[in-house]
């Protein structure tokens, strides 16, 4: 098994890969991570974006996985499931839902709102899709799981669970004048789903593993936003690193062949949060602009700066990367320079590469080396060697820092604009 991840804050272009990737593997799994996933797609002038259906979706003889690491909202599902099968994806024949996966309910969505609310300003800027509860609940040992669809007693269990959520919304202040119509749809939902192919997940991929078929892993968010190793409290509610790729699929670590590990040129980040190489002026605003940088499932404008080397040497080591996939080079085409923070100056005046424990209360001031920018329009790229030479100085740099070769280079939106270094 592969495992493709995102290496900084998310929004690295993972779905482009999965999708450029999907044809060299038999099946394409998604391993944790909802519905604030946005996994842009381009290709034959159409853009796709997947939420919760893995990236492989569009290839017709290729299984698509959605792991027991996942939390589903089966609206969102249906309807995603929907949109693709109107723009002809075999999604019956190819997509498989571990019966493992949790549900996120409506009231989850409620509690989430509502624990953001009483947040006040400190908020951490959650998509509010009731992920995180969803997580509580699977955590605490009460959450509801795709199996249980099929329960002749779902309802029941489900209006226990629900009562719980209502003490606490009750608690908290929190108006329910939306829920009969989130459980409306969510039951609608419910009848959807269940016509599609509900399995055990971690028999099929260890099958096919063992078939020595290939396997690919589909990260979410990026390793920045881990629960365990992420800016936090800033992150998500799940193990975004390749050892939630092993949990959320039920595969040993022995299995793992190649960790590609997705990073922008230059960094981005949604939400709230520290954000050291930060750019406040029109440097960022301009790299905003040209990288059309507003998420995919929120539409939320993303912060954008410079390239963070101490971050994506961390992540690299975490996740034992393997190969390094660039993605957006040519949105710096047009700068005269480019920087690259390489250290951190903390408050005592210490200079480190080290990424902090705390990055929320640690006064750090990035230290920056300057590249001279590429200055040229990036397209119909063949060669690693054809290069512009400080596009390909810059990628040097950062290959003897991480000690990780760059081996795709992705250089537009659409599937053909991306730039192999060999065959996969």
């Amino acid at each position: 098994m592969d495992i493709l991840l995102g290496l900084q804050w998310g929004d690295e272009g993972k779905g482009k890969i999965v999708d450029f990737l999907a044809p060299k593997y038999n099946l394409v799994a998604r391993f944790q991570g909802g519905p604030n996933a946005g996994h842009t797609l381009n290709f034959g002038g159409q853009k796709h974006v997947l939420h919760q259906v893995p990236s492989g979706i569009f290839r017709s003889d290729i299984k698509n996985v959605i792991g027991n690491g996942v939390v589903l909202d089966l609206v969102i599902l249906k309807n995603e499931i929907t949109a693709l099968q109107e723009r002809g994806a075999a999604v019956k024949e190819n997509l498989y839902i571990s019966k493992k996966a949790h549900l996120i309910l409506p009231t989850h969505r409620l509690l989430d709102a509502a624990y953001e609310k009483a947040k006040g300003d400190k908020k951490i800027g959650s998509t509010l899709k009731g992920i995180g509860p969803t997580y509580q609940d699977k955590i605490g040992r009460l959450g509801l799981r795709v199996g249980d669809l099929c329960l002749p007693n779902f309802r029941a269990v489900y209006k226990d669970l629900r009562t719980q959520h209502l003490q606490k919304l009750e608690y908290l202040n929190f108006g329910i004048e939306s829920l009969p119509e989130l459980e409306e749809n969510f039951f609608q939902a419910v009848d959807f789903i269940k016509e599609f192919q509900i399995i055990d997940s971690e028999y099929i991929i260890n099958q096919e593993i063992n078939d020595q078929k290939k396997v690919l892993a589909e990260g979410a968010q990026g390793t920045l936003l881990d629960i365990d190793f992420g800016s936090y409290p800033f992150v998500t509610s799940s193990n975004t690193s390749v050892a939630g790729a092993c949990t959320g699929l039920g595969v040993a670590p022995q299995k793992v062949l190649e960790v590609f590990g997705i990073f922008k040129a230059y960094c981005t980040r949604v939400g709230s949060g520290p954000f050291p190489t930060e750019l406040f002026d029109e440097v960022g605003a301009e790299i905003a602009k040209i990288g059309n940088e507003f998420g995919a499932t929120t539409g939320r404008p993303r912060r954008c700066g410079w390239l963070d080397l101490p971050a994506l040497k961390y992540t690299v080591m975490l996740n034992g990367v393997t190969q390094l996939f660039m993605m957006k080079a040519d949105v710096l085409s047009t700068f005269e320079e480019i920087k690259v923070c390489t250290h951190y100056e903390l408050a005592d005046g210490t200079k480190t590469d080290i990424f902090p424990y705390d990055l929320k209360h640690e006064d750090i001031k990035p230290i920056y080396r300057t590249f001279k920018g590429w200055q040229c329009e990036l397209k119909d790229l063949d060669n690693f060697e054809k290069l512009p030479k400080e596009l390909s100085e810059y990628i040097a740099f950062i290959q003897e820092v991480t000690e990780v070769p760059i081996t795709v280079l992705s250089y537009g939106a659409d599937r053909e604009a991306t730039l192999l270094k060999h065959q996969f």
